[in-house]
């Protein structure tokens, strides 16, 4: 069942609530990696998902509360954990890339609603990758393997 859900959102065009995101590389591109067993790397991604990340998405990446997919009574959704149970894995690393540097708002655009920042103006792209890669390496090892997949089947 995992792998039918994935196949659809490991498509070219990644659907977000009711907008589509269309991957800003080309296949010229070379696309970003994440470093999960990078025991160095992990533990600085470790480090700035606590500066950065934990007061939103939770200490053990749990998320802000169990019914992270019902939104409030401004329209908002909570902060989804980045562990199995969320959906973090289900996108490839560009758009997770994108996301933490842009933020949800701009990379969804139209009226989408997010209390998601962009982060670029403090962390550069090798410190997003760390803590994304540090995300990763908490997930269970089948969790990984599928990421890797959605990673491999969007650019031919």
């Amino acid at each position: 069942m995992e792998k039918s859900i994935i196949t659809g959102v490991a498509t070219t065009s990644i659907a977000i609530g009711a907008a589509w995101i269309s991957p800003a590389w080309t296949a010229n591109d070379a696309r970003q990696s994440l470093p999960y067993s990078d025991a160095v790397r992990v533990a600085e991604g470790a480090a700035l998902y606590t500066d950065y990340c934990a007061s939103c998405h939770g200490a053990n990446l749990e998320g802000q509360q169990p019914n992270w997919q019902d939104r409030d009574a401004d329209g908002y959704l909570p902060a989804p954990p980045h562990d199995e149970t969320g959906h973090t894995w289900h996108h490839d690393n560009d758009l997770l890339m994108r996301i933490v540097r842009d933020g949800t708002e701009a990379i969804v655009g139209g009226t989408y609603k997010s209390n998601m920042i962009g982060f670029g103006d403090v962390m550069n792209d090798n410190e997003i990758a760390s803590v994304l890669g540090y995300i990763k390496s908490t997930w269970p090892t089948e969790i990984q393997n599928i990421h890797n997949e959605i990673n491999a089947r969007v650019l031919p």
